[in-house]
């Protein structure tokens, strides 16, 4: 029996409430969600994996107990990007290398999701090994943005954000090294939250960059972007980089009174070349701010100028390292080839890794070579102190930094797949927060005229996630909200 199309559109809140008095079943909530997929699928192509079957089972056995007030995401849909084992479903990481692995036990942060009561509904895709900005790498098919469907969604986590934008789940998690939680969501038009360094465990995730890589929520709107991300943060031993900090109480976010809040504006990000849409928004975000009463400050930070070097060597250093346990012999994809040893592990990554991965592993293994390790990774791991300290002491003196997410609007598919060095520098704007390892948080701004959604990120001290939450409500309440993506191309 089909359900009740509208239970797909319902917020957490809304959900849980409904859940909570009997108004519908977990089942049926489910069997919406998974009614949406199948309904956007063929034209977004979020999903490298559906758990149709699975999650409906794990429903029903949640309502065979009947709701539980206590598990703050009873009942409720959500997605994890294809880097998060889930047992009982492949994990890819968008990449044929690991195309059939089957994990035999769960990241972390799904285990928790469960233990919160929420279903697991799909696996989304995702840029190879999570490297890329626009979900165009990865290798089985690209995503589509449900605003338009010839724009990009972003990346990595660009599945992650077309389907929730779209309704197919209330929240899902995606990853984030260098912006691909924030900038899909901002391209999509929901909410994305990159939480600090270390406050929700790697554990059970596929590395990319393991001193930038980072689980954090999407959604749409910020509340229920807080409440996914309480059911999940806090510490974890299995994870060596997991941080001891206790994770604050989220039960209950104030916004913040508007007169009197200080944001900084990094004259590096905002002074920039911007598309003239994109540009339109952001000046009239800014203006919606200042007529709010809150204080806008042009402040200097030098050093993110020098900020995407120093990523693309990080990064690229440490995916280099973590991807050459796939070897063909080891782990991942191994060629049928009868030649020697290296002529097998040449020929398995060759197959088995696509071409943007193997020209980050590249650079990454150039950098660490010997002879170049200090000319490269120790001069960037310099600059990447330089920029942690110039975020200290900016959040030293303001309540936020604000800035955009991206200087141009979701672009057509196609047009920087051969010009890496340009794609690379569209994320001049995210990838700072990764190397200082705090929190930011993006939101919608509005749209552009070419109906394509702008969005902007505010970022705060590190482990003060529930302040930026609540800061970001107030900007929420602010800025217009937008209407549901028309799913077509424009």
């Amino acid at each position: 029996m089909a359900s009740d199309p509208r239970l797909a559109r319902l917020d957490l809140a809304q959900a849980r409430e409904g859940l909570l008095k009997g108004d519908f079943t977990s089942a049926e909530l489910v069997g919406a969600a998974l009614d949406r997929v199948a309904e956007t699928e063929p034209a977004l192509q979020a999903c490298l994996c559906v758990l149709g079957d699975q999650a409906l089972r794990d429903a029903a056995r949640l309502d065979a107990g009947g709701p539980d007030p206590a598990m703050p995401l009873w009942g409720v849909p959500v997605s994890v990007k294809d880097v998060f084992l889930v047992r009982g479903a492949p994990t890819t990481a968008g990449s044929r290398m690991l195309e059939g692995y089957m994990p035999g036990f769960e990241a972390e942060v799904v285990t928790r999701l469960r233990a919160a009561g929420a279903v697991i509904t799909a696996k989304t895709n995702l840029d190879e090994f999570a490297m890329g900005s626009s979900t165009e790498f990865s290798a089985f098919r690209p995503t589509r943005n449900p605003w338009n469907l010839g724009r990009v969604p972003g990346g990595s986590s660009g599945g992650c954000a077309a389907g929730v934008a779209a309704f197919q789940a209330a929240g899902g998690f995606g990853t984030d090294t260098g912006g691909s939680i924030r900038q899909p969501a901002a391209l999509c038009g929901c909410v994305g939250l990159k939480p600090t360094y270390g406050r929700v465990s790697r554990y059970g995730i596929v590395a990319y960059g393991s001193s930038l890589d980072q689980a954090g929520p999407m959604a749409r709107n910020v509340r229920d972007c807080a409440r996914l991300f309480a059911a999940v943060a806090g510490p974890d031993g299995r994870d060596s980089t997991s941080s001891r900090v206790p994770p604050e109480d989220l039960s209950a976010l104030s916004p913040p009174e508007a007169k009197g809040l200080r944001l900084a504006l990094p004259r590096e990000l905002w002074e920039g070349s911007f598309d003239a849409e994109v540009g339109k928004v952001l000046d009239s975000a800014k203006g919606l701010l200042a007529s709010a009463g809150i204080s806008l400050e042009t402040v200097g930070m030098p050093s993110l100028r020098f900020s995407v070097a120093a990523y693309y060597v990080i990064a690229a250093a440490e995916a280099s390292t973590n991807l050459a346990r796939y070897d063909g012999v080891r782990y991942g994809y191994r060629t049928p080839s009868k030649g020697d040893l290296l002529s097998l592990y040449r020929e398995s990554r060759t197959a088995g890794l696509g071409r943007e991965a193997r020209r980050r592993i590249l650079l990454g293994t150039f950098a660490l070579s010997s002879g170049y390790y200090d000319a490269y990774y120790r001069k960037a791991a310099q600059v990447r102190r330089l920029i942690r300290d110039e975020y200290a002491r900016t959040l030293e003196e303001y309540d936020f930094i604000l800035a955009p997410v991206s200087s141009i609007p979701a672009w057509p598919f196609g047009s920087f797949t051969e010009d890496p060095l340009t794609q690379y520098q569209l994320d001049v704007m995210t990838l700072p927060l990764n190397l200082a390892g705090g929190p930011g948080l993006s939101l919608p701004a509005g749209l552009g005229g070419d109906g394509l959604p702008v969005g902007v990120q505010i970022m705060g001290p590190h482990f003060r996630e529930k302040a930026l939450l609540e800061a970001g409500i107030l900007l929420e309440g602010i800025f217009p909200r937008l209407p549901e993506p028309p799913l077509k191309a424009l």
